[in-house]
């Protein structure tokens, strides 16, 4: 660990995350991805106690950590999942959003959850929050309205504490950043263009050291990058996906 270089880090893209560690996961491969993420059954315990339950390379991470969570037996029956710990319980907050694969097809889902003390509904919100990533089999291409088939043997969950940084999470260059920010500015002008003529026609939300895991996708430093809430319009309907 001592001979690591300065930056030697964890930061494995939304891509990387379901493309190689949650497939891969699924298909029963490589087992020694489970030293970096473990199985865990993260919906039985506290949030503040899941960092020291991190992969062996991940423990003195201050920022965000990793696990497999495998299918509870009621979603094997048809139920929903639970989502409830002994002091409060986890809720999904915004829309579902899409994962994507560099060649722009959709690879898998993702679900944001903030965690809750108490007793819902009235429970006091906290600052541990987490991603919650399903695998769609196959790559589903976004012109295509076949409804893709989810895998729901695992899941992969990055839980993480709200920093307050609009760029914690975010390790892209500042130029990548930029250059996303003006196609945003075009995509909601444009939107709000088409929403101005239909309105005249109608006229009324670490560091984790690498180790022996420097072949894995997402160490030494590869950019995380997240996606934003609400911004794609949904492909299909997200019972159609039986998402839970």
């Amino acid at each position: 660990m001592g001979d690591l270089p300065p930056g030697f880090r964890f930061y494995p893209t939304e891509e990387e995350l379901v493309s190689f560690y949650l497939h891969n996961k699924l298909e029963e491969r490589r087992q020694e991805l489970n030293r970096v993420i473990p199985v865990t059954d993260i919906y039985n315990i506290e949030p503040w106690n899941l960092p020291k339950l991190a992969g062996e390379r991940c423990q003195g991470d201050t920022e965000q950590w990793f696990f497999f969570a495998p299918r509870q037996e009621r979603e094997a029956r048809g139920g929903r999942p639970r989502r409830t710990t002994a002091s409060g319980y986890w809720k999904a907050t915004g829309s579902p959003g899409y994962v994507y694969s560099s060649d722009s097809k959709v690879i898998g889902v993702k679900k944001t959850m903030v965690f809750y003390k108490g007793k819902a509904p009235t429970g006091r919100k906290t600052k541990w929050k987490m991603n919650e990533y399903r695998a769609i089999e196959g790559a589903a291409d976004p012109s295509n309205t076949t409804v893709p088939k989810l895998r729901h043997e695992f899941s992969l969950c990055r839980v993480y504490i709200t920093s307050g940084s609009f760029r914690a999470f975010d390790r892209r260059p500042l130029e990548a950043v930029a250059r996303e920010t003006q196609l945003l500015g075009y995509a909601a002008t444009t939107s709000a263009q088409d929403h101005r003529m239909v309105d005249n026609s109608s006229s009324p939300d670490t560091s984790c050291s690498g180790g022996d895991h420097a072949d894995l996708p997402g160490t030494a430093g590869s950019a995380n990058v997240d996606m934003v809430d609400g911004l794609p319009q949904p492909l299909w309907d997200w019972e159609q996906l039986n998402w839970l």
